[in-house]
Order: structure tokens, then sequence, then C-alpha cells
């Protein structure tokens, strides 16, 4: 289907004519007048719009499991091309208390690999809504990385996202096991294809939190251009 800008374009002058138009249709020629009969005769604009938004809604709101897989596999060697080998400066300082630095971001994806996405997939496929998941322990990772270098980490994530991901790619998951529930200590009940497509918006999130806490050690070196900057005015978004 065409963009609603491309529909928008073609179909803006295909809607009813108003009621008044008839006496003037009456006395156009025979050709004039069949052809702006038929434009009478066309989807309303409110039908039309109605319609480009249902589709829009359809389109975004769909979880597509090979769309996740594909993103979810990139994030690694994104972190990679961004993070590694640069100074510590950028990649260990935060936005302050209880903030995290490009350093833990990384440390709470590697978490997240092993204690949340795969974890809970094989409780929802195993055990439904019977069994509740584990709570998560948003900061676990500050344990789990000390004594380790943010390259370290970035080998760490690469692997267990791999291991992830083969894992749930030989499910070979089909739409019924996609609609399977399972049970959030905070959320209630949930389904397979929220867990997946959270997963991925999750790493969305901490890409776009690591950008802001890197762009954040810049905030007074950008000078007056700081109203300007999107990330620097940011509210926050965390784990």
């Amino acid at each position: 289907m065409p963009s609603s800008a491309a529909l928008w374009g073609d179909e803006i002058d295909r809607v009813l004519l108003p009621s008044d138009e008839d006496t003037r249709i009456r006395g156009l020629d025979d050709r004039q007048g069949r052809a702006a009969e038929e434009r009478n005769r066309r989807v309303p604009l409110s039908y039309l719009l109605w319609g480009i938004a249902a589709y829009e809604l359809r389109t975004i709101m769909e979880h597509n499991l090979q769309h996740t897989i594909a993103l979810l596999s990139r994030t690694p060697s994104t972190l990679n091309a961004l993070l590694r080998d640069l100074p510590e400066t950028w990649t260990f300082r935060n936005e302050g208390e209880n903030t995290w630095s490009a350093f833990d971001i990384v440390g709470h994806l590697i978490h997240g690999e092993r204690t949340d996405w795969m974890p809970r997939v094989r409780i929802v496929l195993q055990s439904g809504e019977t069994q509740t998941f584990e709570p998560f322990d948003r900061w676990g990772q500050i344990r789990e990385s000390q004594g380790k270098s943010l390259g370290e980490l970035l080998d760490e994530f690469a692997c267990l996202r791999s291991e992830s991901l083969g894992e749930l790619r030989a499910l070979n998951l089909r739409k019924e096991d996609l609609e399977r529930r399972g049970r959030h200590p905070a959320l209630g009940v949930v389904t397979l294809s929220e867990l997946l497509a959270t997963w991925a918006a999750h790493d969305l999130t901490h890409l776009h939190q690591i950008s802001r806490v890197m762009a954040h050690q810049y905030r007074e070196a950008v000078g007056p251009w700081s109203g300007f900057l999107g990330v620097l005015l940011c509210a926050g978004h965390g784990g």
C-alpha cells in the first residue's frame, strides 16, 4: 500500500461533492456531468483517512519475529563500533548520582541476557502463567562487571547474544506459540510476543541512553547550541 502522503495527493479529490453541487452538475454537458457524478460516488474523505489510519496503526502494532531477530542481532556490533577503544571520558562517565555510564549500560545488557530474555521465554513455553518470572535486578551488572574492561564486556555481550538468538531461532516459534502467556511479577499476564517485542525495544532504549549519556559530557562544551540539541534536552530513559 502506498504511503499516507502519496494517498493524500492521489485521493484527496476523490471525495463526495457537497449536495449543493447537484444543480451545477446538471448544467454541465454530458461528459462533464458523467465525470462529476463518478467523483460523487467515490469514498468520502473521512472514510479514506480512517482507512489510512487503520492500516498504519495495524502495521505499527504488529510484532514480526524475524524483524525482532534482525534488530537484536545487530546490537552487539553497533555497540562495538561506537564504544570500543574510545577514551574512558566517553565510556566511564555518567549523568550524576545513581545514573549509568556507557560501561554500566553494556553490563546491564549482559545481565539481562543472562537472567531475563531467554530464561523468560523458556518459562512461558514450559510453564505458561503458572510460574511467575523472577524479578529482574536492574543493578545486577554492578557486581558482575567489577574488574572487567569495556572490551571484555563487549566481547561477552556479543557471545551471549549470539547464543540467545541461536536458541531463539531453534525454537521455530509459530503464531500460536507467540500468543502463549506468562506472568510478570509486576505487570501480570503478558504474551510471548510482547516479551520478544520488548526485548528489541529494550535494546533501542539503551542505545538511546548511551548516546544521551555520552552527549551529556559535552553539555557545557557546546555553549549556546545546547538549546538546539535534542539529546541534551531529553528527560532521560533508563532500564
